[in-house]
């Protein structure tokens, strides 16, 4: 009997006051209301950093006071409180503050096993990325999903906009030199959010063979950006635009 994995992929809500007015982009992970029901009740995995924010307060410590069980933490580049140096290789441990644990996908390993999903009813992203090829979060994102389609795992996307999502520049990627900083045929700069990303590979077929025989589901309410889109620090190395 084939197996069906579902992926929930929760756009920005576009709000417009006016035609005067600035145009306020909500991200995904602020929409509360429509995804945190979706959690309640399950175990959940969270791949996240500094970046995985609601207004000033990180998504984990925001859906901790909701409520939701959060069983564990994925992490990438950077660490999940940012404080990694790029290319450096980081581990698992258990965060001070949530005394959650970290499984590191950066280094030793870039994908997750079965058993970092024992203790896993439902996967959630939520990653602000910068929207450029050779930033590695969007290789994790691949390899998170296929991990996730393999072991029949449930997986949510919060989306965010790309600050650089206005355009598209530099040369295909040639996969002949594919690696982590770069595996798919895209521009450097490649015009698209996170979650559209992520249809991109589904849609493509750049998942593993057996990801690929999975079904995915997409919930799409889609914004474009604007002048107050709130972003987030991405790395050490990219401290503001």
């Amino acid at each position: 009997m084939k197996l069906f994995l579902s992926f929930l992929l929760l756009f920005c809500a576009h709000i417009s006051f006016s035609q005067d007015t600035i145009k306020t982009i909500i991200p995904g992970a602020y929409r509360t209301s429509v995804y945190v029901p979706l959690l309640k009740g399950k175990r959940i995995g969270v791949f996240a950093n500094q970046t995985s924010v609601i207004n000033n307060t990180n998504l984990i410590d925001t859906l901790l006071k909701l409520g939701v069980n959060i069983t564990k933490i994925f992490s990438p580049e950077h660490g999940f409180r940012g404080n990694a140096d790029a290319g450096a290789s980081t581990d698992n441990y258990i965060d001070s503050a949530t005394h959650i644990p970290i499984v590191s996908l950066y280094g030793k390993k870039v994908k997750p096993t079965a058993e970092d999903f024992n203790n896993v009813d439902i996967l959630l992203f939520d990653i602000q990325d910068v929207g450029v090829r050779f930033y590695t979060y969007i290789s994790s994102l691949q390899y998170f999903m296929e991990a996730a389609a393999e072991n029949s795992k449930p997986m949510m996307i919060l989306d965010r906009p790309n600050p650089n999502g206005f355009y598209i520049d530099g040369p295909v990627l040639d996969t002949n030199y594919k690696s982590f900083v770069g595996m798919q045929p895209i521009p450097v700069v490649y015009g698209m959010t996170i979650g559209e990303y992520a249809m991109m590979i589904t849609g493509e077929g750049w998942l593993s063979t057996d990801a690929a025989n999975k079904k995915f589901a997409w919930y799409k309410n889609h914004a474009e950006n604007s002048d107050d889109t709130p972003f987030s620090l991405f790395s050490n190395q990219m401290p503001e635009l």
